[in-house]
């Protein structure tokens, strides 16, 4: 295995990140526990979780994902092996079931002593706020709306002050924001700038993939320059890019034929695209899934690159992708599909 650090701290992760989204509904507890314990004894040591999980969401399900790792953390006693993150969920129009108050105080503590008891642990390494409270464009929105401004308060100084009381408690270590812009990382960085008792945002995990660049579009730049570090998710798209939605039966237990709204990633222009790094990575002697992983790990703004499986089998390729290495023919093959499909599936 290959380690970085989490920005600004002596942190030492994996390159590969373990993501926990399918517990509790693809996968079951013993598969869980499984994957934990082989992705440790491969060097993994850094998990991501959120108590939105498991994915899709819904109440009878809350947080079960964060369950299993509690039980698997009582069970084999590994908890100090691990650099854990887990996230709160905020927007309440997606998840009215949890809460529809935002990241108030009140809400941000009662997530963070929810997820500690159900982890079973007493603190969190990095605690990441889920996606921004205000509208604006993520989810596969290519652009912003300027006609869809909504009625959102600017409360980023109280929610870092409550992150900063929580991190003196010792509940939380460390905080970072996923599925955030250009405008929010900033505007998060610099009020930590202005007041210096405010902790600072160390990471943004965003979606980044073969199919999906657009980190590079004004959040590798605040990253490169601000020490605002990625964790991908969806490295594989939900899976399409390990080419086994290209044939003509779809695999029966894979996300998008069982969950066919998850089809972000799966429009004409993405298959096509799919096509074409598939081809090259047959051509290169690659597996399609390593070479779309190994690009990401390659990139200089990814802190860690974050994994999901639902079997063994896939689990295993995915974790072997830190030892591929890309060839510069590779690369500017790659470079070449993303000049002629650009972000099929933003």
């Amino acid at each position: 295995m290959k380690y970085t650090r989490l920005p600004h701290t002596d942190i030492r992760v994996s390159k590969i990140c373990l993501g926990t989204m399918t517990w509790g509904r693809q996968n079951s507890e013993e598969e869980g526990h499984e994957q934990m314990d082989y992705a440790l004894d491969q060097g993994i040591n850094f998990f991501d979780t959120a108590e939105l999980y498991p994915i899709p969401a819904k109440k009878e399900l809350y947080a079960v994902t964060e369950e299993i790792i509690g039980r698997w953390f009582k069970k084999t006693g590994n908890r100090d092996k691990v650099v854990l993150a887990s996230k709160i969920a905020g927007r309440a129009d997606f998840t009215k079931f949890i809460r529809t108050t935002g990241f108030n105080r009140e809400s941000i503590i009662t997530a963070v002593e929810g997820s500690l008891k159900r982890l079973q642990t007493d603190y969190i390494d990095l605690y990441q706020l889920h996606w921004p409270e205000r509208n604006t464009n993520y989810f596969g929105q290519r652009g912003f709306n300027a006609h869809h401004i909504d009625a959102w308060e600017d409360n980023i100084h109280q929610v870092l002050e409550t992150l900063r009381d929580l991190i003196a408690q010792g509940k939380i270590r460390h905080v970072g924001l996923s599925n955030e812009t250009p405008w929010g990382a900033m505007r998060f960085l610099e009020e930590s700038k202005v007041h210096e008792s405010l902790p600072r945002m160390l990471t943004i995990q965003n979606p980044y993939s073969l199919l999906n660049r657009l980190f590079e579009v004004g959040l590798s730049e605040v990253s490169m320059r601000e020490g605002l570090r990625l964790l991908a998710y969806s490295p594989l798209g939900f899976g399409v890019l390990s080419g086994k939605y290209l044939t003509e039966i779809p695999p029966r237990k894979a996300r998008v034929t069982l969950f066919p709204n998850y089809n972000r990633y799966s429009g004409e222009n993405s298959v096509e695209a799919t096509k074409k790094y598939a081809d090259l990575a047959e051509e290169h002697g690659l597996s399609m899934a390593q070479m779309a992983l190994a690009f990401v790990n390659t990139r200089p703004f990814v802190t860690s690159n974050i994994i999901g499986a639902t079997s063994m089998e896939q689990l295993k390729e995915n974790i072997e992708s830190i030892d591929v290495e890309l060839s510069d023919e590779v690369l500017k093959g790659i470079e070449e599909i993303h000049r002629i499909i650009p972000n099929p599936a933003p």
